[in-house]
């Protein structure tokens, strides 16, 4: 027996005793990450939150398999969002599309959510009316001929059936019910309100495909109601896609149970406590990238200079840089790679590791620099 086809559904209930403490810790360090943003200028603010939109999205489609490449996810991002950064480049629809949806959600936060405007929301996730070879019905809800909405695993004829989602008979009903709930204006915590969102919708699962990601934008949504601003600081996705092994293992447990939804509540809130406290360490790095570019901007570099510091700032860097690797990376002679290092090292945006001779390197300050 599904949730839904309980009596009660969707009248959901939960156990508000064990629910307090988790929220007001979860409300505390909410507070207090905000607070240590705001006091930071514009320009880190922007850099911070454009980290945090980044990994949101590009955790949000690796949770349904997808991969997408993080350089292009923030290249799209930063030219919606007019942030002045270094090395854009072009991005594909699929990525032009998700980002679309994820920043209309959270820019947008306060604007009414509609059918209309969920409509628009999978016309962007899908531009070629696909999803992957498969033709879709795309900015409608899920067609009454099409095959039951089944998640499944295993062989054929031996399929594990996790999740049949509602009749599609039933959706223009069932949806109704869930936006005119999403804009009312009640009594619950809207980080608990992100949560039932988020199992209601993919409980729900009106869409053919792209229900994850959406309920995870309405989710966004929510939270970014809850803290009463644009900038995203921390990324629910990047957590759920951490713990996403858990993640199906509560909403399937949940889809399998009654409208009674405390432990689907417990592993939320648990989720987003992890996803704040995470926060403060993956931004630590990017207000380090930050402020190291304030330093350098006072005296601009040369365009080979900017082009190895930001090569050597991204995550996937290894190693130390030397001349070879300088001359080879900015395509110029060692002369003039060897003049540039020098001219680093002076400025102290280089710093010099233990040796010499051939074995000489150089890496950027560090944090407690």
């Amino acid at each position: 027996m599904w949730i839904y086809e309980h009596l009660d559904w969707p009248n959901f209930s939960w156990d508000d005793t064990a629910l307090t403490s988790i929220l007001a810790d979860i409300r505390y360090r909410q507070g207090r990450l905000l607070g240590k943003m705001e006091g930071l200028g514009f320009a880190l603010r922007q850099e911070a939150s454009l980290h945090t939109l980044t990994n949101d999205v590009v955790k949000s489609s690796a949770i349904e398999g997808e991969s997408l490449r993080p350089d292009e996810v923030r290249s799209s991002i930063a030219r919606r969002l007019g942030i002045d950064v270094a090395g854009l480049i072009p991005s594909s629809r699929d990525v032009e599309g998700i980002v679309e949806m994820m920043l209309d959600a959270t820019r947008r936060f306060n604007a009414p959510l509609t059918k209309d405007r969920l409509f628009d929301w999978h016309a962007a996730l899908f531009p070629t009316g696909r999803s992957g070879m498969h033709r879709i019905a795309v900015g409608l809800w899920r067609m009454a001929e099409a095959a039951p909405m089944q998640v499944v695993s295993g062989p054929v004829g031996r399929e594990n059936i996790h999740f049949e989602a509602p009749h599609a008979d039933r959706l223009d009903q069932e949806m109704v019910g869930f936006l005119k709930w999403y804009e009312k204006n009640e009594p619950i915590d809207p980080v608990i309100k992100a949560g039932i969102a988020h199992l209601w919708f993919v409980t729900i699962h009106p869409f053919e495909d792209g229900n994850g990601r959406i309920a995870r934008a309405i989710a966004d949504m929510a939270l970014t109601r809850a803290d009463g601003i644009a900038d995203r600081f921390y990324s629910m996705s990047s957590q759920i896609e951490a713990e996403r092994k858990e993640y199906y293992i509560q909403l399937e447990r949940q889809q399998r149970g009654t409208p009674d939804i405390t432990g689907w509540l417990q592993w939320f809130l648990e989720c987003l406590g992890h996803a704040v406290s995470n926060a403060e360490g993956a931004l630590g790095a990017v207000l380090h990238k930050a402020r190291l570019w304030e330093q350098i901007n006072q005296k601009p570099v040369n365009e080979r200079q900017r082009l190895i510091i930001n090569r050597m700032l991204e995550d996937d860097f290894q190693g130390h840089m030397n001349t070879s690797k300088y001359a080879k990376l900015a395509k110029c002679s060692n002369d003039t790679a060897l003049r540039d290092i020098q001219e680093l090292k002076a400025r102290s945006i280089f710093v010099q590791n233990p040796g010499g001779g051939r074995s000489t390197s150089y890496r950027l300050p560090d944090n407690r620099s």
